[in-house]
């Protein structure tokens, strides 16, 4: 009898050792995920709190949480949750671990958006694409997607366009450039087919191209959110830049990224000047300070679009950021540091749009020579409308330098171009 017993329990024994092998051996077992946190650079503290963190989340195969945004999310949501309730969310260790985790979750994005959206057709160029149109000799100019056909892409060419030269079409050879939301930015070469007019629109209609080259990745993920902020001028020397106290330029966050912002502000803008931004993220002060890489101004509704590139930001506000970007930080209540009513934003914006049209003006009497009293106007109406850049010509809010935009300066590709979105 007493050997029956040995043998059973011996069969048992047996049975849960290859089990709990064949659990450690299978997709997703922890000594696969142990070894795998190792090799991305986490130590055996951290590995061991993540173990404990998918669990919790109920992850079913722990290591996919190291390629899976969708498993990730839900472990640093929790690890946030359980430093704000114990009170060490702003201890280094915690900051360190959170900044390592949203490193590798940028990876993550940044690697299945590569392979999800890039193209290398124009045939995959859907209507509505924003395009920066080189014509050798000529210069550059805007233009859209109409429509794309099996044979042809048609882009339109605005009536307000000027030309230095009259322009024959007909296989005349262009270098297109564009920017996709979320990839990258393409340019392709190709030739007219022919110049028309549909539905009232001047066309032109371009040879498809299977040779799209690739030129700037995207360098960060962003997230479209509408935001008031405060705009200060900023020391471009200044690393480490203090919050204001005072009250700056009222102005609005349209995207965000660890790597910089874009908003809206009222007036024209300038680029190249350094700037700091600050906002509120999860009841928390963020200030970004950078450098404006490009403006676009709207003479419609006398706004610009200002895109920011940022310098590299402290670990705690880098991660508040992350939270944002990727919703790990839960929800938030506040809307600006100093607090603001609507009719004290929009007074003050009336104000500085006041303001920088009475500089502008000035700046141009001085500049000029004039004397002031010869140009009595109000400075109270409002700031003239831009004038429509020529074709050739390269305006500032474009964000193409005057000499890549100007055919006779001898451009031939989009090399030196610094487009909106190369930074970021």
């Amino acid at each position: 009898m007493a050997v029956v017993v040995i043998i059973i329990i011996s069969l048992l024994l047996i049975m849960v050792y290859f089990y709990v092998a064949a659990q450690d051996n299978k997709v997703g077992g922890w000594t696969e995920f142990f070894s795998m946190g190792q090799e991305l650079g986490f130590s055996v503290k951290e590995t061991e709190t993540l173990k404990r963190l998918a669990s919790t989340c109920n992850v079913v195969e722990p290591c996919k949480i190291y390629s899976s945004q969708d498993q990730l999310d839900p472990c640093i949501r929790l690890l946030v949750q359980e430093a704000k309730n114990s009170g060490e969310n702003d201890a280094p260790g915690t900051q360190d671990f959170l900044s390592k985790l949203y490193d590798h979750r940028k990876k993550i994005e940044m690697k299945k958006s590569h392979s999800k959206d890039s193209i290398s057709s124009s045939r995959q160029i859907g209507p509505g694409q924003a395009l920066r149109v080189l014509v050798p000799g000529h210069g550059v100019f805007k233009s859209n997607v109409v429509n794309t056909t099996t044979e042809n892409l048609i882009i339109s060419i605005s009536a307000n366009n000027k030309f230095e030269q009259e322009i024959n079409w007909p296989d005349c050879k262009l270098s297109v450039y564009f920017w996709r939301e979320s990839d990258a930015g393409y340019v392709l070469d190709t030739h007219v087919v022919k110049e028309t007019v549909i539905n009232g629109i001047h066309c032109l209609i371009l040879e498809h191209s299977d040779a799209l080259f690739r030129t700037q990745k995207r360098k960060s993920i962003r997230i479209k959110l509408r935001k008031p902020a405060f705009l200060y001028l900023a020391n471009p020397h200044d690393e480490n830049p203090n919050f204001e106290s005072e009250m700056g330029v009222v102005c609005y966050l349209e995207d965000i990224s660890d790597t910089g912002c874009a908003f809206l502000i009222a007036g024209q803008a300038e680029a190249d000047i350094p700037v700091k931004i600050q906002f509120l993220l999860n009841e928390k002060p963020i200030c970004m300070i950078g450098t404006v890489r490009s403006v676009e101004f709207m003479e419609g509704s006398n706004q610009s679009l200002v895109r920011v590139e940022a310098s590299p930001a402290t670990v705690e506000m880098r991660n508040l950021i992350f939270g944002e970007v990727f919703g790990t930080q839960g929800e938030e209540d506040g809307d600006l540091p100093f607090r603001v009513s609507d009719k004290e934003m929009e007074e003050h914006a009336a104000a500085h749009a006041v303001a920088h049209a009475e500089a502008r003006l000035e700046s141009a009497v001085n500049l000029q020579g004039e004397v002031k009293n010869d140009l009595e106007g109000d400075f109270d109406a409002e700031p003239a409308p831009a004038p429509e850049p020529e074709f050739g010509a390269a305006p500032e809010m474009a964000g193409i330098p005057e000499e890549a935009a100007v055919g006779s300066a001898g451009k031939d590709s989009f090399d030196d171009m610094a487009f909106e979105d190369t930074t970021r």
